[in-house]
Protein backbone atom coordinates (compact mmCIF):
# COMPACT_ATOMS: atom_id res chain seq x y z
CA UNK A 1 0.00 0.00 0.00
CA UNK A 2 1.31 3.71 -1.04
CA UNK A 3 0.34 6.89 0.23
CA UNK A 4 -0.34 9.45 -1.81
CA UNK A 5 -1.05 13.22 -1.31
CA UNK A 6 -1.38 17.28 -2.76
CA UNK A 7 -1.99 20.82 -2.70
CA UNK A 8 -3.93 22.48 -6.11
CA UNK A 9 -3.40 26.34 -5.76
CA UNK A 10 -4.20 27.93 -8.32
CA UNK A 11 -5.37 31.51 -6.94
CA UNK A 12 -2.55 31.51 -3.85
CA UNK A 13 1.05 30.81 -4.13
CA UNK A 14 2.32 27.67 -4.98
CA UNK A 15 2.66 24.48 -2.63
CA UNK A 16 5.93 24.71 -0.60
CA UNK A 17 7.93 21.76 -1.18
CA UNK A 18 7.90 21.47 2.85
CA UNK A 19 4.15 21.35 2.62
CA UNK A 20 4.31 18.43 0.53
CA UNK A 21 7.40 16.72 2.42
CA UNK A 22 5.06 16.58 5.70
CA UNK A 23 2.31 15.32 3.65
CA UNK A 24 4.37 12.44 2.08
CA UNK A 25 6.01 12.10 5.73
CA UNK A 26 2.67 11.63 7.80
CA UNK A 27 2.26 9.18 5.02
CA UNK A 28 5.51 6.81 5.89
CA UNK A 29 3.92 3.84 6.95
CA UNK A 30 1.98 3.78 3.94
CA UNK A 31 5.32 3.17 1.57
CA UNK A 32 8.30 3.27 3.57
CA UNK A 33 10.74 2.49 0.46
CA UNK A 34 10.79 5.63 -1.40
CA UNK A 35 9.38 9.44 -1.40
CA UNK A 36 8.76 11.69 -4.13
CA UNK A 37 7.24 15.01 -4.66
CA UNK A 38 6.67 17.33 -8.10
CA UNK A 39 5.64 20.62 -8.16
CA UNK A 40 4.45 23.50 -10.32
CA UNK A 41 3.40 26.99 -10.07
CA UNK A 42 -0.29 25.93 -9.50
CA UNK A 43 0.15 22.37 -8.08
CA UNK A 44 2.01 19.50 -6.21
CA UNK A 45 1.75 16.10 -5.92
CA UNK A 46 3.67 13.68 -3.50
CA UNK A 47 3.72 9.91 -2.75
CA UNK A 48 5.16 7.63 -0.33
CA UNK A 49 6.16 4.21 -1.75
CA UNK A 50 6.10 0.57 -0.77
CA UNK A 51 7.61 -1.23 -4.09
CA UNK A 52 5.87 -4.23 -5.22
CA UNK A 53 5.48 -3.97 -9.00
CA UNK A 54 8.99 -2.37 -11.07
CA UNK A 55 11.41 -2.05 -7.99
CA UNK A 56 14.09 -0.37 -10.17
CA UNK A 57 12.14 2.53 -12.18
CA UNK A 58 8.45 2.39 -10.67
CA UNK A 59 9.45 5.63 -8.94
CA UNK A 60 6.28 8.28 -7.98
CA UNK A 61 5.55 11.02 -9.10
CA UNK A 62 5.81 9.84 -12.73
CA UNK A 63 5.39 12.09 -15.91
CA UNK A 64 4.32 11.56 -19.28
CA UNK A 65 7.31 11.64 -22.09
CA UNK A 66 6.10 15.81 -22.61
CA UNK A 67 6.96 16.06 -18.73
CA UNK A 68 2.59 17.95 -18.66
CA UNK A 69 1.15 15.01 -17.19
CA UNK A 70 2.06 13.80 -14.05
CA UNK A 71 0.61 10.77 -11.79
CA UNK A 72 0.25 10.00 -8.12
CA UNK A 73 -1.12 6.46 -7.37
CA UNK A 74 -2.00 3.89 -4.52
CA UNK A 75 -3.17 0.74 -5.53
CA UNK A 76 -2.91 -2.26 -8.04
CA UNK A 77 -4.38 -2.10 -11.38
CA UNK A 78 -4.98 -5.89 -12.03
CA UNK A 79 -5.09 -5.78 -15.99
CA UNK A 80 -2.32 -3.19 -16.27
CA UNK A 81 -0.53 -6.12 -18.62
CA UNK A 82 -3.28 -6.13 -21.12
CA UNK A 83 -3.78 -2.61 -21.38
CA UNK A 84 0.14 -1.83 -21.92
CA UNK A 85 -0.18 -4.24 -25.20
CA UNK A 86 -3.13 -2.29 -25.83
CA UNK A 87 -1.68 1.14 -25.83
CA UNK A 88 1.80 -0.13 -26.98
CA UNK A 89 -0.24 -1.07 -30.26
CA UNK A 90 -1.84 2.38 -30.72
CA UNK A 91 2.07 3.75 -30.57
CA UNK A 92 2.86 4.83 -26.89
CA UNK A 93 6.19 4.04 -25.64
CA UNK A 94 6.59 3.03 -22.28
CA UNK A 95 9.61 3.72 -20.11
CA UNK A 96 9.06 1.26 -16.91
CA UNK A 97 7.38 -1.69 -16.58
CA UNK A 98 5.39 -0.15 -13.93
CA UNK A 99 1.44 -0.14 -13.79
CA UNK A 100 1.33 3.59 -12.84
CA UNK A 101 2.76 4.14 -16.22
CA UNK A 102 -0.04 2.45 -17.78
CA UNK A 103 -2.44 5.00 -15.68
CA UNK A 104 -0.41 7.98 -18.08
CA UNK A 105 -0.73 6.65 -20.97
CA UNK A 106 -4.35 4.88 -20.67
CA UNK A 107 -5.56 8.82 -19.57
CA UNK A 108 -3.30 10.83 -22.54
CA UNK A 109 -5.32 7.73 -25.05
CA UNK A 110 -8.77 7.44 -23.20
CA UNK A 111 -9.16 10.46 -21.15
CA UNK A 112 -11.37 9.85 -18.19
CA UNK A 113 -12.90 6.81 -20.18
CA UNK A 114 -9.45 5.34 -18.82
CA UNK A 115 -10.91 4.21 -15.32
CA UNK A 116 -13.97 2.27 -16.76
CA UNK A 117 -11.23 -0.19 -18.44
CA UNK A 118 -8.86 -0.30 -15.14
CA UNK A 119 -9.70 -3.30 -12.91
CA UNK A 120 -8.00 -3.27 -9.84
CA UNK A 121 -7.92 -0.75 -6.03
CA UNK A 122 -6.67 2.46 -6.39
CA UNK A 123 -6.76 5.99 -5.67
CA UNK A 124 -5.11 8.15 -8.32
CA UNK A 125 -4.57 11.96 -8.96
CA UNK A 126 -3.49 13.23 -12.40
CA UNK A 127 -2.22 17.02 -13.06
CA UNK A 128 -2.19 18.63 -16.26
CA UNK A 129 0.51 21.25 -16.18
CA UNK A 130 -0.74 22.52 -19.59
CA UNK A 131 -4.57 22.61 -19.14
CA UNK A 132 -4.05 23.04 -14.94
CA UNK A 133 -6.41 20.04 -14.85
CA UNK A 134 -6.36 17.73 -11.64
CA UNK A 135 -8.63 14.75 -11.73
CA UNK A 136 -9.18 12.79 -8.61
CA UNK A 137 -10.41 9.37 -9.22
CA UNK A 138 -10.48 6.19 -6.65
CA UNK A 139 -11.89 2.50 -7.40
CA UNK A 140 -15.46 1.84 -8.08
CA UNK A 141 -15.97 0.15 -4.51
CA UNK A 142 -13.62 2.33 -2.64
CA UNK A 143 -10.94 -0.40 -1.96
CA UNK A 144 -8.39 2.85 -1.57
CA UNK A 145 -9.33 5.69 0.06
CA UNK A 146 -8.75 9.09 -1.14
CA UNK A 147 -9.95 11.99 0.64
CA UNK A 148 -10.12 15.48 -0.30
CA UNK A 149 -10.94 19.31 0.99
CA UNK A 150 -11.30 22.96 -0.47
CA UNK A 151 -9.65 25.51 2.20
CA UNK A 152 -8.63 28.59 1.59
CA UNK A 153 -8.63 28.44 -2.37
CA UNK A 154 -6.69 25.69 -2.56
CA UNK A 155 -7.38 22.06 -3.03
CA UNK A 156 -5.93 19.19 -0.67
CA UNK A 157 -6.06 15.81 -1.32
CA UNK A 158 -4.24 12.35 0.47
CA UNK A 159 -4.62 8.93 1.36
CA UNK A 160 -5.36 9.62 4.57
CA UNK A 161 -6.93 12.62 6.54
CA UNK A 162 -3.95 13.21 8.60
CA UNK A 163 -2.00 13.91 5.90
CA UNK A 164 -4.18 17.20 4.73
CA UNK A 165 -3.67 18.27 8.32
CA UNK A 166 -0.11 18.18 7.75
CA UNK A 167 0.61 20.36 4.73
CA UNK A 168 -0.66 23.37 7.29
Amino acid sequence: MCGIAGILSQQSEPPSIEQLGAMAASLSHRGPDEFGVYRDANAGLAHARLSIIDLSTGQQPLCNEDGNLWVVFNGEIFNYLELRSELIALGHVFRTQSDTEVIVHAFEAWGEGAFSRFNGQYAIALWHSQTKTLTLVRDRVGARPLYFMEHHGRVYFASEVKAIFAAD
